[in-house]
């Protein structure tokens, strides 16, 4: 299998919302951004295959490691490095980036709480606003602001992941909601992790989405005119994952006892009304 065959086969395995953005692009942007993407989705499986084993997780990490310096010394070894290298120096694909990405999947193994929404922030930073950065980077950046942009969209983006995810994560053991919020609000782990949806526990979430849905305002408040039409596919991913959001509130929330998701076909949809209108 050639490189570029394995990071798309990584990427469509994955089944998510960023993969549909990716087939609007020309031909050399989508190598290099599924290529980008197959290495978050392998070093961020890393962390859930080895719950029990946090020595073998950080090997692995630390494997990673040398892989991102191997690639940039120009003796890339992995196919998802082999793929990503020839896209370094046309997109200005930084090594700290990269680097920061799996810093931010250690920090998984280090942390299971956070105390307040400045530490999860900067968790946020590090496995998304970095992705943010690059992303925008190969889609076409040309103004500073847009970087800008692209780390409080990737920020916007994690949040609805922690909101989409806090039952699947507190059965691994992990909150991401800040617990000093949690001690507001009156919810506490075991009430996560015994799956609780309580009237606490939905106006806790009311106010984790108010913030995220904030965050993509924020977000579309920086993207400069000049950049626009480059970005359409972080406006298309923001689309698919706002509505999403939305949708959860819909629900009523209930990320306790199920996992909830929009189908294919209305990612879709969102995808090319964002491509047609963004």
């Amino acid at each position: 299998m050639l490189p570029d065959q394995y990071c798309q086969h990584k990427a469509a395995k994955s089944g998510s919302s960023f993969y549909v953005s990716f087939r609007f692009l020309p031909s050399e942007r989508r190598r290099a951004i599924t290529a980008l993407y197959a290495f978050c989705r392998e070093v961020d499986d890393i962390v859930d295959d080895f719950p029990s084993d946090p020595g073998g997780a950080r090997r692995k990490l630390d494997g990673w490691r040398r892989e991102i310096a191997d690639m940039y010394a120009g003796r890339p070894d992995h196919p998802i490095m082999q793929a990503l290298m020839p896209h370094l120096e046309v997109y200005s694909l930084e090594k700290k980036y990269l680097d920061a990405i799996v810093d931010g999947m250690e920090m998984d193994l280090e942390k299971k709480r956070y105390g307040d929404f400045s530490e999860l922030e900067r968790y946020c930073w590090h496995v998304a606003g970095t992705v943010g950065i690059l992303a925008a980077r190969i889609f076409g950046a040309t103004r500073r602001k847009t970087q800008e942009y692209a780390e409080k969209l990737g920020l916007a983006f994690q949040l609805t992941n922690i909101i989409r995810d806090v039952g699947e994560d507190a059965a691994r053991g992990r909150v991401y909601l800040p617990a000093d919020e949690m001690n507001v609000f009156g919810v506490s782990v075991d009430d996560l992790r015994n799956r609780r949806q309580t009237s606490a526990f939905r106006e806790l979430m009311q106010f984790q989405a108010k913030r995220a849905l904030g965050f993509y305002d924020e977000a579309f408040a920086l993207l400069p005119d000049q950049d626009r039409l480059s970005q359409k596919p972080g406006i298309m991913m923001a689309s698919i994952y706002r509505e999403l959001l939305l949708e959860i509130g819909r629900c009523g929330f209930p990320v306790l006892i199920k996992r909830v998701s929009l189908t294919k076909v209305r990612k879709f949809w969102l995808a090319w009304k964002a491509w047609v209108n963004g």
